[in-house]
């Protein structure tokens, strides 16, 4: 029989050298993961079966023989393959969440969810209040706000069924399917005629912002995502003014609306330069996620 020509390697000996592979292969990244070392945790933690943040007091653990195959393996696969290591997995992370992924459906990131997780919104989070998150694609910001605040009720939409059954499934396995409705259509006909008995104290929305100049340069792993998902129009603000305009309607007294617009400052000043918007300090600065009061739409 042959010997096992697979080497003992620690987790952290691993680590370093799918690292090394990724990033000579010039790959992009930020579909859950920054670099190349925070992916090479990734796909090791995989095979361990652990969160990354877990497999990090693990780093001086052997693998075993399939472990590290199918750690190369996999690396192997997103070199040639150049698909955001999610799709590959079928699982990321958010906030120390893990969701269930495909290609349905865009890869769960959002600097919204650090502003849920972090207490950021409570102010428009009453007990028994009502969410909306538009634009759900695979129902982690649903599911994230569920988890923070369980005394709230969730609605999450999104005009793609496909992407709407990643959401499903991701309700299902957090269980919370009695407090997360999914919704399916267009933005707000998705959402029956709005009346006092029925509006939010919080909209949520992480739309397709991404203007068509950037669309056209996006790398291959952005390229794997629906385009339903990404493309906002010329300047990015196509989905965001239908959603601007009729917020107000379905926003209570007191609600807000709170919009992820990424890299797009420029596009949306130029836009609603008359709106009172309150940014919203994230990670990435504080130029990527807005919020307006109800009171500052109408």
């Amino acid at each position: 029989m042959d010997p096992d020509p697979s080497p003992s390697l620690t987790v952290n000996e691993c680590i370093e050298q799918i690292a090394q592979k990724l990033n000579a292969a010039h790959l992009h990244f930020g579909h859950g993961a920054i670099d190349a070392n925070s992916e090479a945790l990734w796909i090791v933690s995989k095979q361990l079966d652990l969160s990354p943040a877990e497999a990090l007091d693990y780093l001086e653990q052997v693998l075993s023989s399939d472990q590290y195959r199918n750690a190369l393996a996999v690396t192997e696969q997103r070199i040639a393959t150049r698909k955001p290591l999610a799709y590959i997995l079928g699982e990321a992370w958010l906030m120390g969440v893990p969701f269930y992924c495909s290609e349905q459906s865009i890869i769960p990131r959002s600097w919204i969810a650090e502003l849920i997780v972090d207490g950021s919104l409570e102010p428009w989070l009453p007990a028994d209040g009502n969410v909306l998150d538009l634009c759900t694609g695979n129902g982690s910001l649903a599911v994230l706000l569920a988890l923070s605040c369980p005394d709230i009720h969730v609605s999450a939409c999104d005009i793609s069924l496909p992407a709407l059954s990643v959401a499903a499934r991701n309700v299902d396995r957090h269980g919370l399917g009695s407090q997360i409705e999914l919704l399916d259509g267009d933005l707000w006909e998705a959402l029956p005629e709005p009346n006092e008995d029925n509006l939010f104290d919080l909209i949520i929305c992480n739309p397709p912002y991404v203007n068509a100049s950037s669309m056209n340069q996006l790398p291959a792993e952005y390229r794997a995502e629906p385009d339903l998902a990404l493309a906002g129009g010329d300047d990015g603000m196509d989905i965001i003014r239908r959603i601007i305009a009729q917020a107000p309607d379905y926003l209570s007294e007191r609600g807000a609306l709170l919009l992820e617009i990424g890299n797009e400052f420029e596009n949306f000043k130029k836009a609603f330069p008359q709106i009172p918007v309150i940014w919203m300090e994230v990670s990435a600065g504080d130029e990527q996620v807005l919020l307006i009061q109800a009171e500052d739409l109408r």
